[in-house]
């Protein structure tokens, strides 16, 4: 039997995560319900769809899967995510019934490894402080002397925050440059393959080290501000932080009074709260670059998402292992 397949996303949130070649493949291994994302799950015809379903896709936006939903989808037997984190889509409820859950984390760690590479060599760089030095002073002289200063991407070194799969990636594509990388997570252990191109070390030896931190942490209970006051004075002065993992990893109001005195610079896509509130000081600091959380995969890079849901989906009706199950017992470490 053909399993049904139906959507639960944000339709303006997740455009060009499935196109018509995308839904046209998936169609050749389901039967399709519903083309429209369900972006509620309480009305009738959403009852509907959940009762006849066997794989839901799910996606930005998508409503919490809870209890009530499974019991309205008796036959449910695979979540399918076409994005990354799961943890405030799922309700326990869903394990608890047996239904099996994937996501497309890995897909969406190209794009923010990517955005981190080019993070990293501008903050040495220092483009973004050259870029205004040049607006205000087309005389050059200003940016002479700062290009006459130790920077650049030549015997620099970077310290990685965190080996998750964005940090592994990043570290994967820092081995064809001339660095020195660091790495400090309390989960990596000898003999792990992330350090055949990485020095495992305290997070304070790495804040202190580091010509340009990047952070790669999960935000978890304990990495709650993480690196705070005491972390970031440790910073050479001139030293560049790049966070494209989770804003509640930093104190901010101590990444902030640090920018303040104008010995760091930064490159932020996240925040916490995911917005800064009006007035603060992260939109106008000059050694601030701040970006709208646009690390991951926006635009046409969606399409990876689709396509790895897709394969997996195609594993799953195939019988065969997915390569992207979360387990339960790794939700919890999950970013």
């Amino acid at each position: 039997m053909v399993p049904k397949l139906a959507f639960a996303m944000a339709a303006d949130k997740t455009r060009h995560v499935f196109d018509d070649e995308a839904l046209a493949r998936l169609s050749r291994t389901c039967d399709i319900v519903r083309a429209t994302p369900l972006e509620e799950f309480f009305s009738a015809e959403a009852r509907r769809v959940l009762g006849e379903i066997d794989i839901l896709v799910t996606g930005w936006g998508c409503p919490m899967v809870t209890a009530e939903v499974v019991r309205a989808a008796p036959n449910l037997k695979l979540i399918a995510h076409a994005a990354g984190t799961v943890k405030f889509t799922l309700d326990p409820a869903v394990y608890e019934a047996g239904i099996r859950v994937t996501h497309a984390a890995d897909a969406n760690a190209v794009p923010v490894a990517e955005y981190t590479l080019a993070a990293i060599l501008f903050a040495n760089k220092r483009v973004f402080e050259l870029r205004d030095r040049y607006r205000a002073d087309p005389g050059r002289r200003s940016t002479y002397a700062l290009m006459d200063e130790p920077i650049g991407n030549y015997h620099r070194t970077v310290g990685l925050v965190g080996a998750s799969r964005i940090g592994r990636r990043v570290a994967k594509m820092l081995a064809g440059f001339d660095f020195t990388v660091l790495l400090s997570d309390p989960f990596v252990t000898r003999g792990d393959p992330v350090l055949a191109g990485a020095e495992l070390v305290d997070l304070d030896t790495l804040m202190a080290r580091s010509d340009v931190v990047s952070v790669h942490a999960p935000s978890l209970p304990e990495t709650r501000a993480m690196i705070g006051a005491r972390q970031f004075k440790l910073m050479k002065h001139g030293a560049g932080f790049i966070n494209t993992a989770r804003g509640a990893v930093v104190d901010e109001a101590a990444m902030i009074a640090e920018l303040q005195t104008g010995r760091i610079h930064a490159v932020i896509d996240v925040t916490d709260p995911e917005i800064p509130e009006a007035g603060s000081p992260l939109y106008s600091l000059p050694n601030v670059f701040l970006t709208p959380h646009l690390a991951g995969a926006v635009g046409t890079e969606r399409l990876r998402l689709g396509q790895l849901a897709i394969e997996e989906v195609e594993r799953f009706v195939a019988g065969k292992a997915m390569e992207f199950e979360i387990e339960p017992a790794l939700l919890e470490r999950l970013a």
